[in-house]
């Protein structure tokens, strides 16, 4: 499989940043929603239960953009009901099939990865075992499963905002990935105004140190998301990005409910909405009930 690189840069905490995507998707079959139909369309904070301890929403994004149907889905996840792993395989599959491979409820983009396809571009780490060891100028860094049974089985810290420093959460915690920022804590966009927008799949918190997982297929600037996403009533308080573009993705297979999303369109790369395929990705983010 060939691989390309493209390079987006953005005004986010100063950063500039490479995106590594496939010069074509792997087949995976097509795009699969199940039930999504079905969801309610809040227009203030409503969710379905899925399982005890995971809440699926749907809220319209009240800003029309290029394609799609300006929704926003999230699932809600208590960390102290379901267990989070991070892990990475030497050749990537679809969220859905790492589902299946790993016995997991739920797939997301652990974040972006490398020419190698496999490498992740921050510092990664499950365990003993390290994807990535170098530590970069991204901002913001999830951590799961507190080790010593603390108060903080998920959270999000930013690097620069005097909680603990990396070798601190790298040593406090079973699994540590570090990606690109989208919200500080307690709910700063650090997104300045760009026209790039693509498809996003990110990773939140909120105020009561529940995990977000954001999908959106239709585009947006980083910067507008983080409006809308802080607009909405899901007391969101930080986020890091995870993928955007055909690449994005999140499968649910919880009790009765099957979901599989995948991103599509992407400034400079792939402006349209046909993506119907779920791309290899490398590195996941995987929930199980504990």
């Amino acid at each position: 499989m060939g691989w390309t690189m493209k390079t987006n840069r953005s005004s986010c905490d100063g950063a500039r940043f490479r995106r590594w995507l496939p010069g074509r998707a792997a087949t995976a079959g097509a795009l699969a929603i199940c039930l999504v139909a079905a969801l309610p369309v809040p227009g203030h904070a409503q969710w379905s239960e899925l399982a005890d301890g995971m809440e699926l929403g749907r809220f319209k994004t009240g800003v029309a953009t290029v394609v799609g149907d300006s929704t926003v889905t999230i699932l809600r996840v208590d960390p102290e009901s379901w267990e989070f792993v991070l892990l990475s395989r030497d050749w990537g599959t679809s969220a859905r099939r790492w589902c299946e491979l790993e016995g997991l409820s739920v797939a997301t983009n652990a974040g972006m990865f490398a020419t190698d396809h496999r490498t992740h571009v921050g510092f990664m780490r499950s365990g003993a075992r390290v994807n990535n060891h170098g530590w970069n100028h991204y901002k913001s860094v999830a951590a799961f499963e507190e080790l010593g049974g603390g108060d903080h089985p998920f959270r999000i810290f930013d690097v620069d905002g005097g909680d603990l420093t990396t070798q601190e959460i790298d040593e406090s915690y079973d699994s540590v990935v570090q990606n690109l920022r989208l919200i500080k804590r307690d709910g700063v966009n650090r997104w300045s105004p760009q026209e790039k927008m693509w498809s996003e799949m990110a990773l939140g918190e909120d105020s009561e140190g529940r995990a977000l997982l954001i999908f959106c297929r239709s585009p947006y600037s980083m910067h507008d998301l983080n409006d809308i996403l802080l607009s909405l009533p899901i007391d969101i308080v930080a986020a890091q990005h995870l993928e955007g573009g055909p690449e994005a993705q999140l499968c649910i297979n919880v009790g009765g409910t099957e979901l599989e999303m995948v991103g599509s369109y992407e400034t400079d790369f792939n402006e349209n909405d046909d993506n119907d395929r779920a791309w290899p990705i490398p590195n996941v983010i995987g929930l199980r009930p504990r």
